[in-house]
């Protein structure tokens, strides 16, 4: 329940992890470059 605790979401922020607790940002350019493409 701290930032030793890999499970919780402080113990993702502080190790630098994502999982359930700590989702990860996805990527939109990536995305937004495909779909820009597809429709030129």
């Amino acid at each position: 329940m701290g930032k030793g605790d890999k499970k919780s979401k402080r113990g993702k922020i502080v190790n630098g992890s994502y999982g359930k607790k700590r989702p990860g940002k996805k990527k939109k350019k990536a995305a937004n470059t495909a779909s820009e493409e597809k429709s030129k």
